[in-house]
């Protein structure tokens, strides 16, 4: 568990002058929107390929000036994070298992051809942006506040190569429970004509274009009736791969649990891999394997599936209640959420706030 919580000295400190005043703040955190609200502040560096990354600072938040020829804007090259910063009964802020996203950032940086950020670079960031908007960290039964670090291309160039101009920020915004009613299974339109992402393509990083690509059957989802949309593989049309913005995992009856390994399609989750470890802690037996849809229907109706839930930053753990498609749907353990996910939701939220041992070493003090 790491104690870090100082305001890095790299980064130097340009506080707003119009602060949002403490009142209208604490009405804000009376009742967070998720992504609606955002802080005084955001954290910067900029990278040129003549001189790399330099210039951290922490400035106001407000919009970014951006030329029309601004390589984003015509080539989508950026990348971005989700994270949390969790408030803890004794009164500190940490964060969860920050160095596997900065390499999950490294990595997607890499894939899009931008400059790939130190890890120092990325954890520095978030301490130094906590260290001046801490007051905008909401306290409450999962309240938290949301980080969004994102670097772009920002170079002015309309030739199609990498940017030789990159802006890396982190913004922040605080949020409460993701389901305002309590834990509620959702339903899931199976797309069958659509793809996330295919082989050799950019579905493990951590992109605009792969949430882009899945908007189109996100709205044909909700037309269903269904809340997410779960693609499947493109080559063979045949295998479950991941929702718009979660990773999906299968508990049988025996108590096993199966989740589709991740490859060049599948984004390698955080909250995937904390999950996997702690199922594995509980004496699950856990494999990481193809799951054919057709297969899994099958064991549905049989009774061999129990439950099927979703995992991510923002929700944590969502069960799954009902899998539907053009030619079939059905109901999951009668619409109800599962005891195995509802077990490790509420072990791995209370490791994030505090509430029990960090057994993993995953927690980071950032203030």
């Amino acid at each position: 568990m790491s104690t870090t919580t100082t305001a890095p000295t790299a980064f130097e400190i340009h506080r707003t002058d119009h602060p949002v005043p403490d009142a209208e703040r604490a009405a804000l955190l009376a009742a967070p929107r998720f992504g609606t609200v955002f802080t005084d502040h955001m954290a910067r560096i900029t990278w040129t390929s003549a001189d790399g990354w330099q210039n951290r600072r922490v400035e106001p938040y407000g919009p970014l000036q951006l030329d029309p020829a601004c390589a984003v804007l015509h080539y989508a090259q950026e990348i971005f994070e989700g994270m949390k910063a969790y408030p803890h009964a004794d009164g500190s802020i940490w964060t969860f298992r920050p160095a596997a996203n900065a390499a999950r950032f490294a990595r997607s940086a890499a894939r899009l051809a931008l400059p790939q950020l130190s890890e120092q670079d990325f954890l520095d960031s978030l301490a130094a942006l906590l260290a001046v908007d801490r007051a905008w960290v909401p306290v409450g039964e999962e309240m938290s506040l949301y980080l969004r670090p994102f670097m772009y291309a920002s170079e002015s160039f309309l030739g199609v190569r990498a940017s030789q101009e990159v802006e890396y920020l982190v913004i922040a915004s605080p949020v409460g429970p993701y389901f305002a009613k309590g834990v509620q299974p959702v339903s899931i339109w199976v797309a069958q004509d659509y793809h996330r992402a295919g082989p050799g393509g950019t579905g493990a990083a951590k992109c605009g274009g792969n949430y882009a690509a899945s908007l189109l059957p996100q709205t044909e989802a909700y037309a269903k009736g269904c809340e997410q949309v779960c693609f499947l593989d493109a080559a063979t049309n045949t295998y479950l791969e991941e929702l718009g913005g979660m990773n999906v995992m299968v508990v049988d009856a025996d108590g096993s649990v199966r989740t589709p390994p991740t490859s060049g399609d599948i984004l390698e989750g955080v909250t995937r891999s904390s999950i996997l470890q702690l199922l594995t802690d509980a004496g699950h037996e856990v494999r990481e394997e193809p799951i054919a849809l057709a297969d899994l229907l099958a064991q549905i109706g049989s009774g061999q599936v129990a439950e099927v839930f979703a995992c991510g930053t923002a929700a944590v753990m969502t069960p799954i209640g009902r899998l539907a498609g053009a030619d079939f749907d059905v109901t999951v353990n009668g619409g109800q959420a599962g005891p195995v996910t509802m077990a490790i939701r509420t072990e791995l939220t209370d490791i994030q706030y505090g509430r029990r041992p960090d057994r993993h070493g995953w927690l980071h003090r950032l203030a």
